[in-house]
């Protein structure tokens, strides 16, 4: 492991990578700082420059926008008092207080320190975790990867909105989605309606673009433009002193490790572990009491605990192939779109570039820690934007990188289709993560339902003879039900 980790690092050093990288993370915690504008749009929006990279400088410069994202979304919920990203929710408690009282400098320097803590512990996790977690998964056959296939699903779904059944029937959506095309078993047009355009099925960039960034733009053209509302105060005492890092030292212990374990879960992500760990941190910090009155703990805790969640969140995405959030659900589609097939098969067959995410990983930590500290000076110019010049923008670059995918005029149709289908799924409270979980893992499910019904005769209680797949089965189950159970029982209580 050192020495291919060495030669990660040599890879993650080339120029080109390297620059790429820090392009990256600048651009998430741009887009972070941006209310409405979320990690995923940003590695949308770089996608189409993606897919004509080395895979390696491809994954480290979107795993730039991750990371960076996480350091924005604190920036815009301190200074405004609204996350830029869901996974800032949390830091707005105490991080808004702090910029009331003209702390805002020392507020974004503890966030920005904080992250980088999460982001380290959480970087040697996914190194110390995800080889171990390959080996076992190099055991699976056909059943299992079919099961895995349904069990992320049912996960994304479940743990994307606040309703199972419209989790569920956009991953349904997402799955026919993915049948259009020729059957690869009988060699039959699906849902082609005679277009030789939809031969080969819908382009995943263009459903990605659509789903996320144009139904994004057309959500906010209805709304008014928003008037950033920011404390008017010098932005200085940003870097933190010994004594106030030893001060937050517990809540960046609990906030990374709480962070890691919860991205690791497929369907949670950072937006419940932020919240979780001020929620833990208020019951054991001599100072709970006082949070959200203006704690740096209060902001320490829920920044080191988004910004573990990257990590953790990788780690079933490469090794799996299943997400850990929405946006490792956009990567995922990225790293097939660039051509690296995720699970077990990538340590063994290209592990030079795994190794190179690991040791980019790190960088970013360290280059995310310096651009946190630069944003605090450049946030407030940043955070006036006017939504008149930025939609137009997006918008045009959510055209261009569809057309580019092809040259095809067919692909901004699918786009601007999938923007309005996203649209109505927004206003009506369906989440777009499990439909693009459905088209990414819609072929890998039907190709290994398949391969295991050829390989038991039709016998369909392979799926629940094999030990994993009948694991995942179950896990499926529970992770649709116990929600349903809670909310009714929740409910129950409420009802007079």
């Amino acid at each position: 492991m050192p020495e291919m980790l060495a030669q990660g690092f040599v890879d993650a050093f080339q120029p080109v990578t390297f620059m790429l990288m820090v392009f990256g993370t600048f651009v998430g915690v741009i887009i972070g700082a941006l209310p409405g504008m979320t990690g995923s749009m940003g590695i949308i929006l770089l996608l189409p420059l993606s897919y004509r990279l080395e895979p390696h400088t491809a994954l480290i410069m979107l795993s730039g926008v991750f990371c960076g994202s996480m350091v924005g979304g604190s920036v815009a919920a301190i200074l405004l008092n609204t996350p830029g990203t869901p996974s800032a929710g949390a830091t707005m408690l105490d991080g808004y207080p702090l910029c009331q009282q003209g702390k805002a400098g020392k507020a974004i320097g503890i966030a920005t320190v904080a992250s980088f803590t999460g982001g380290i512990i959480s970087t040697a996790c996914l190194i110390l975790i995800a080889p171990q977690l390959a080996k076992v998964a190099l055991q699976f056959q056909a059943a299992d990867y079919f099961s895995l296939s349904i069990f992320g699903l049912a996960i994304i779904a479940s743990a994307s909105g606040k309703n199972i059944l419209k989790g569920l029937i956009s991953g349904w959506f997402g799955l026919l989605v993915s049948t259009v095309g020729i059957d690869v078993i009988v060699g039959t047009p699906r849902y082609t309606f005679g277009s030789y355009h939809m031969m080969g099925g819908l382009a995943l960039l263009p459903v990605l673009i659509g789903v996320f960034a144009m139904a994004q733009v057309f959500s906010e053209v209805g709304n008014p433009p928003r008037e950033a509302d920011i404390v008017p105060q010098k932005i200085t005492g940003m870097i933190p002193s010994w004594t106030e890092i030893k001060g937050i030292a517990l809540a960046m212990t609990v906030g990374s490790f709480l962070g890691v374990f919860i991205g690791i879960i497929p369907g949670a992500g950072g937006g419940i572990a932020c919240f979780m760990a001020y929620n833990v941190m208020q019951k054991i910090s001599k100072n709970g009491g006082k949070y959200g009155t203006g704690v740096l703990e209060g902001v320490a805790a829920p920044e080191a605990a988004n910004n573990g969640t990257t990590g953790g969140a990788l780690i079933p995405m490469l090794t799996l192939g299943v997400p850990g959030d929405s946006i490792t659900a956009v990567m995922l589609g990225a790293i097939t779109l660039i051509g690296v097939r995720p699970g077990p098969l990538l340590f063994t067959e290209t592990p030079h570039i795994v190794y190179a995410i690991f040791a980019g990983w790190i960088l970013i930590q360290f280059v995310m820690l310096g651009m946190g500290f630069l944003s605090a000076k450049f946030a407030p110019y940043v955070l006036r934007v006017s939504p008149r010049l930025l939609l137009p923008l997006v918008g045009v670059f959510c055209i261009v990188g569809a057309y580019t995918l092809s040259n095809s005029l067919f692909d901004v149709l699918v786009t601007v289709v999938f923007g309005v289908v996203g649209f109505f799924m927004r206003k009506y409270g369906y989440p777009a993560a499990p439909l693009v979980l459905g088209v990414i893992l819609g072929p890998m499910a039907e190709s290994n339902l398949n391969r295991a019904m050829l390989n038991s005769n039709n016998d369909v209680m392979v799926l629940l003879q094999r030990p994993f797949s009948a694991v995942f089965l179950v896990l499926s189950v529970i992770s649709i039900v116990a929600p349903a159970i809670t909310s009714y029982r929740a409910k129950k209580k409420l009802a007079p």
